[in-house]
């Protein structure tokens, strides 16, 4: 069977307007009970099972098409079927714009409050960012966040971080430098999407927190840099992390794509970034585009510093945002705990909360 060659179903309805859908896109999703399991709306029928696929009938009424298939199966479809697109609408992401500011929410309104929490979700999944405070300042109040964010992510190093000045600790945010926009785990071939960062004590002068709209960065450069946007989706870069116990590594392009060209991670860490083989011919053009977007980051109008207070979580889309820090400038007593969570379950969270009321 030539899929090629079966082309499109062309359907004109009564009133005129013309469709042309794939004559085994048609056949695939008939949507009758022998072609789908009712109680889960999932797929019963195979493609794989056809030795061929032609149409013996075609009516077409005001809201239907009506089809007989060779062999004799019937399919029938709405009209507002064929016609809609059928891609799940969540909220899309938006640069943000010259005024932007982060939203802070109280926390026991967030995990007590089912509309609080859909609105703040609503703004998190648009500008990446969203404040708790007033939270707790217990070690392990991350947990809590699951009835929100969905199930932790499990990750190497700790299934909370904390975050103190350590002169053993394995990360240069133990130390009381500044840190330079990043997102964590770059080193890991699929990074945790979303980072919850808990201020539980900030008795400490300087530190402030810094975010970026990276995906806003990106897109920018995109449109000014084509060619070194493009260096950039296709060369793998090294990335490592490690300690005495555990170690992590990827090699990949700072900036994926999906298949519509739409951005979808943002891997950036110059801090876990490791040396690339000067010999490849890649690298000059790698070092030539990552030069040119690290300066555009640097410099860029897209960034936010705010002190982040004992009781404040911070909540970024990981893959989208960069967060980093300003230097520490003393001794004085900060903790912080931080721990991943994954964008698809705060997708999946603002549905459940959206049929609650429909």
């Amino acid at each position: 069977m030539n899929a090629e060659a079966l082309g499109n179903v062309q359907v004109i309805w009564p009133d005129g307007e013309c469709i042309n859908v794939p004559t085994l896109w048609l056949r695939d999703v008939c949507p009758c009970e022998e072609c789908r399991i009712a109680q889960t709306q999932e797929k019963r029928f195979h493609l794989a099972t056809l030795d061929s696929v032609s149409i013996e009938t075609l009516t077409v009424s005001d809201d239907q098409l009506c089809v007989t298939w060779a062999g004799g199966h019937e399919s029938q479809y709405l009209r507002a079927f064929l016609s809609g697109d059928h891609a799940r609408a969540t909220p899309r992401w938006e640069p943000w714009s010259d005024d932007y500011s982060p939203a802070y929410v109280d926390f026991k309104s967030f995990q007590a409050n089912d509309i609080c929490a859909e609105t703040a979700i609503e703004e998190f999944l648009r500008s990446g960012v969203l404040i708790l405070k007033s939270a707790p300042t217990e070690e392990a109040t991350l947990e809590l966040l699951a009835k929100r964010l969905g199930p932790m992510r499990e990750v190497l190093f700790e299934r909370i971080h904390n975050v103190k000045v350590d002169p053993k600790g394995y990360n240069v945010a133990h130390t009381n430098l500044g840190l330079p926009p990043h997102n964590d785990f770059a080193s890991y071939s699929w990074p945790p999407s979303v980072q919850a960062l808990h201020m539980l004590a900030n008795e400490a002068s300087g530190g402030r927190s810094t975010i970026f709209d990276g995906w806003g960065v990106l897109e920018e450069f995109r449109s000014d840099e084509p060619e070194a946007f493009d260096v950039l989706c296709r060369v793998g870069v090294p990335f490592r992390e490690f300690d005495e116990s555990n170690e992590t590594y990827a090699c990949e392009p700072i900036i994926r794509l999906n298949a519509k060209g739409e951005l979808v991670i943002f891997r950036y860490s110059n801090q876990l970034m490791q040396v690339m083989n000067p010999s490849d011919p890649d690298t000059a053009a790698f070092y030539d585009a990552y030069y040119k977007l690290s300066r555009r980051l640097f410099d860029t109008d897209k960034v936010r510093r705010f002190r982040l207070e004992g009781g404040q979580i911070l909540i970024v889309a990981s893959h989208r945002i960069l967060h980093g820090r300003e230097a520490i400038d003393d001794a004085g007593y900060r903790h912080l705990q931080d721990a991943y969570f994954e964008h698809d379950n705060v997708r999946n969270m603002l549905t459940v909360l959206a049929r609650s009321h429909d």
